[in-house]
């Protein structure tokens, strides 16, 4: 059975990046949130096996959107994504449950050897 992966990012092009990068085959785009607040409500709805969420995202940023995920699901299996300038606000996101992130600009690559880290899949 397919992974079923939520994407949280407010920028359509980020979002499109983000589902080219993964494999259709192996992985079931669930669903696209373009604030925190939908992140978090679509995360309830969709009980996806993995969240890709941007930090600075409207309504609701995604440091708090990832703090609302955990309380719902402390065994979230979430990555951030964020460019660089955001260092700081990965690092409290490793802290507040995060299992990885990706930096923007990102390669294919990068995404799916996040992805692959946070399964537990063979060639991470």
């Amino acid at each position: 059975m397919r992974k079923k992966i939520l994407i949280a990012d407010d920028t359509n092009f980020m979002r499109e990046m983000l589902k080219a990068a993964l494999d259709p085959e192996k992985y079931q785009i669930v669903g696209e949130a373009l604030t925190g607040e939908q992140a978090v409500e679509f995360y309830k709805e969709k009980q996806p096996d993995l969240l890709i969420l941007d930090i600075n995202m409207p309504k609701m940023n995604g440091i708090d959107a990832l703090t609302e995920v955990m309380k719902i699901d402390p065994k979230a299996n979430v990555i951030m994504c964020s460019d660089q300038k955001y260092e700081n606000m990965i690092v409290l996101a490793l802290k507040k449950g995060a299992k990885d992130f990706v930096v923007k600009p990102f390669t294919s690559t990068d995404v799916v050897v996040a992805v692959r880290k946070v399964f537990g899949e063979e060639d991470a």
